[in-house]
């Protein structure tokens, strides 16, 4: 490999809510054990050299003033779009920046729906969605993924159908790739899905900002590519802080081709003032999307799809009662605790302590709206993912 994925970084007093915070009211580590960060969607690996040179070169320049994007970072989102998603025709007019994005669904779900009206979103769902739409005072109304015969997540359309009729919605929430989950959405399932967005004329937000973290043998198909109709009710949400472990520098992208759509999102979420671009942010995603990057995320993936093997295989020999559905991308597990729940006659929260209390530092998948779920990020080195593997072997399960 080019790039080292199994040092083991010390990210303590740097800034780091994965290794700083504890996510479970009332869990402690218990005196002897390390923590292992394993909640917040945050990699512990050290990201591409060509950000942090693309950022040092900037800051070496003495002044910071207002500035305009430029052009470079535009071309950066074409080229970056057109190699891994196959985007063709993709202009600077179509993008534009978001401080994250949740601020873009914020920004989207005031541009086309009104306080007190229900937005559809599928369930299990990524937490920052409900939090959006309570916080704007929308209703949550969920679809809940079913797992099919093989353990697989999939759509329920007719659900859909039905809710967005009841509901009389308008407005949609689509992950793709799914988190939780981890589902890779195949083509004629988001095809089906913005179908039935279309008969209840549904406007579409697509969260797209796992799309480069995708296992060896799936593909991620932009939700905007399906068909004309999808490309012109789509807002579709990108950002290399998820693929190159960026957050704390802020910084995502929309990519709109309806100008009714892109003027009312834009329009929205300029009033506040504050959604501009930060210019070290610029930088680094110019730096992100550098041939390097390509080579970083290809190896970032296949050391992913060798730890999420590893733990799948090793939570169906060793925890009895845990179930888990196979991630197609992400670096998130998404544990089915139920049985385990049931047969010991314990309860989800002193599982979680119990794993706390060893030093894994996993999350309550039930605020994702699912019982009795844990979330697990595998985003760490082969040597931590075994470790904690055992840890949970031999203290919990």
């Amino acid at each position: 490999m080019t790039y080292d994925f199994s040092t083991i970084i010390d990210r303590t007093d740097k800034d780091a809510i994965a290794v700083d915070m504890i996510p479970v009211e009332g869990a402690t580590v218990q005196e002897g054990f390390s923590k292992l960060p394993m909640w917040v969607a945050d990699m512990n690996f050290a990201t591409v050299p060509t950000i942090q040179e693309s950022i040092i070169q900037r800051v070496n320049h003495p002044t910071f003033g207002y500035f305009l994007p430029r052009e470079e970072y535009f071309d950066s989102i074409i080229s970056w779009q057109d190699r891994r998603n196959g985007v063709k025709g993709l202009t600077p007019d179509a993008i534009g920046y978001e401080n994250g994005v949740l601020g873009c669904v914020a920004s989207a779900i005031q541009a086309f729906s009104a306080p007190g009206e229900s937005i559809l979103l599928h369930s299990p769902t990524y937490i920052g969605f409900t939090h959006v739409l309570e916080d704007n005072g929308r209703k949550s109304v969920l679809s809940e993924l079913v797992r099919d015969n093989d353990g697989i997540w999939r759509m329920d359309y007719e659900d859909m159908d039905k809710k967005l009729k009841e509901n009389h919605i308008h407005f949609a929430i689509f992950c793709s790739p799914h988190n939780p989950t981890g589902r890779v959405w195949e083509k004629e399932e988001i095809k089906k899905a913005m179908e039935v967005y279309k008969k209840n004329d549904c406007i579409v937000i697509s969260d797209e900002i796992w799309s480069d973290i995708i296992r060896p043998g799936y593909t991620h198909i932009p939700t905007q590519s399906v068909s004309e109709d999808a490309k012109n009710r789509t807002i579709a949400v990108y950002a290399p802080s998820k693929t190159f472990n960026l957050a704390g520098l802020i910084g995502s992208y929309h990519i709109i081709y309806n100008n009714y759509l892109k003027d009312r999102v834009k329009k929205q979420s300029a009033l506040s003032h504050y959604n501009s671009m930060n210019v070290l942010s610029m930088y680094a995603l110019i730096g992100a999307y550098k041939e390097e990057g390509h080579v970083w995320v290809d190896e970032l993936c296949d050391v992913i799809a060798k730890n999420v093997d590893y733990a799948c295989d090793f939570i169906s020999k060793n925890f009895d009662g845990i179930t888990v559905s196979k991630p197609q991308g992400t670096y998130m597990l998404y544990l089915d605790c139920d049985k385990w729940c049931k047969k010991t006659g314990k309860s989800l929260d002193e599982l979680l302590k119990a794993g706390i209390r060893v030093g894994v530092i996993w999350q309550d998948g039930r605020p994702f709206n699912y019982p009795n779920t844990i979330r697990m990020n595998l985003a760490l080195p082969y040597s931590l993912l075994v470790e904690a593997m055992n840890r949970l072997k031999d203290y919990v399960f």
